[in-house]
C-alpha cells in the first residue's frame, strides 16, 4: 500500500472518519487542556474540567437535535449493541411484549436479544426481497399488545433507510440511530427513545447516546445491570461510574463543528448533495449497480455491487492505492459500501466518482 503524507479519504462504516478540524482541535490540546498542565483523558471525571466538557457536551446535542424539554439525554460507556438489551429490560414488564420492524441485520440482532427476556413480535421482515425497501408503517401495522415499536432508521450493512420516518399515535418508538443521527432533521417528539453508537457521526467508539422521554424512565419496575438501568445512569448525570471521557470530549469537539457548519439543517443539505452525486454516477454505469429501491436509499451508507463480481478484490486494492479507503462491504453481506457520513467532504466523494470512472474504463 502506497506511503500516504497527507489525510486519505475514509470510507469505513465505523469506526468512522472525524472532521480534520476536529481532530488538529484535539491535537492542539492533547498534552495541555485549557492550560491545565495535563490532558482532558488525564482529568478525574469528577473534576472542573471534564464536568464542564460534559455539560457542554449535552447542551450541544440538546440543541442540535431540538431535544423537547420532556427528554433526558445521557452518554453510556460501550456501542448501539448494549441498548439492544436495555431497551426490553427497561421498557418491557414481565411478560409485555414489543414490536419489531426487520429491515436489516441490526434489526434482527436486536430482536433476537429482546427475545431473551420478553415474547416480543415481529411485525415486518424485508429478508424476502434482500432489505432492498423498508416499510410504510402506520397504526394499523402495530399488535394492540405492543408496549413500543422498534425500528433501526438507517440500515448501516444494507445501505438502506427510513425516508420518513413512522408516527403512531399510542405506542412509542424506539430508534436506532447509530449510522444517522445528526444526519437530517428528525422530530424528537415522534420518539419514545432514540439510541446511537458514537463511531459515525458523533465521535471514536466505546460511547453511546441515549435520548429518551421522561415517563418512559423506570417504567418495567424490574431488576436491571447497573449499567443498563437508563434511570440510574439519568439520575447520576451520565457519570454513575467512570465515563469513556475522552470521547465524549472528542463528541462535544464535533457537535460545535457541527454547530458552527449551520447545524442539521445545513448538514443536511449537504449530506443530500453528496448522495446525489454518488447515486447518479452509479445508475448511469453499466459496470457498477445500486442495488437499494431509489426511494429508501441512505445518505449515509451507499452500498454498490460490480456487474463482475470477480472484480471486487481488485477495485479495493487500486482504491486503496488512491487513498480511497474501507469501500468494501460488510463481511456479512459482502459487495462494496462508500459511507459517506457528516465528516465526509464533498471532494471525497468526487475523488471516488474519479477513480470508480478510471477504473470501469480500464475492465
Amino acid at each position: 500500500m502506497r506511503e500516504f503524507h497527507r489525510r486519505i479519504y475514509n470510507f469505513c462504516a465505523g469506526p468512522a472518519m472525524l472532521p480534520t478540524p476536529v481532530m488538529e482541535k484535539a491535537a492542539s490540546e492533547f498534552l495541555n487542556y485549557r492550560a491545565s498542565g495535563m490532558s482532558i483523558m488525564e482529568d478525574s471525571h469528577r473534576g472542573k474540567l471534564f464536568g464542564e466538557v460534559l455539560d457542554e457536551a449535552l447542551s450541544l446535542l440538546r440543541e442540535l437535535l431540538y431535544v423537547p424539554e420532556n427528554y433526558e439525554v445521557a452518554f453510556f460507556s460501550g456501542g448501539a449493541t448494549l441498548h439492544f438489551s436495555a431497551i426490553p429490560l427497561n421498557l418491557l414488564k414481565e411478560g409485555e411484549s414489543a414490536d419489531y420492524s426487520i429491515t436489516g441485520i441490526w434489526a434482527k440482532k436486536a430482536m433476537e436479544e429482546a427475545l431473551r427476556y420478553n415474547p416480543v413480535q415481529k411485525i415486518y421482515d424485508g429478508d424476502s426481497h434482500h432489505y432492498t425497501e423498508v416499510p410504510r408503517l402506520t397504526d394499523a401495522n402495530i399488535n394492540e399488545t405492543a408496549s413500543y415499536v422498534y425500528i433501526t432508521s438507517n440500515n448501516t450493512l444494507l445501505g438502506s433507510r427510513y425516508p420518513i420516518i413512522p408516527e403512531f399515535t399510542k405506542t412509542p418508538l424506539v430508534a436506532d440511530m447509530t449510522s444517522e443521527i445528526l444526519s437530517r432533521k428528525i422530530d424528537i417528539s415522534r420518539f419514545g427513545i432514540i439510541f446511537a453508537g458514537a463511531q459515525k457521526n458523533i465521535g471514536p467508539s466505546g460511547l453511546s447516546v441515549l435520548i429518551i422521554r421522561k415517563d418512559l424512565i423506570g417504567r418495567s419496575g424490574r431488576a436491571i445491570p447497573l449499567l443498563m438501568d437508563y434511570g440510574l445512569t439519568i439520575k447520576n448525570k451520565s457519570m454513575y461510574n467512570t465515563p469513556p471521557t475522552y470521547s465524549i470530549y472528542m463528541a462535544k469537539l464535533v457537535f460545535e463543528w457541527l454547530k458552527q457548519k449551520g447545524g442539521i439543517e445545513a448538514i443536511e443539505r449537504e449530506n443530500e448533495e453528496k448522495a446525489k452525486l454518488l447515486y447518479d454516477y452509479l445508475d448511469s454505469s453499466s459496470l457498477y449497480g445500486a442495488p437499494v429501491k431509489k426511494p429508501y436509499r441512505s445518505t449515509m451508507n451507499a452500498v454498490f455491487t460490480l456487474k463482475d463480481k470477480s472484480l471486487e478484490a481488485k477495485f479495493v486494492e487500486k482504491a486503496e492505492e488512491q487513498g480511497l479507503h474501507g469501500l468494501e462491504g460488510h463481511r456479512l453481506v459482502g459487495g462494496l459500501r462508500a459511507s459517506i457520513y457528516n465528516s465526509m467532504p464533498k471532494e471525497g466523494i468526487l475523488a471516488l466518482i474519479e477513480f470508480m470512472k478510471e477504473f470501469e474504463a480500464s475492465v
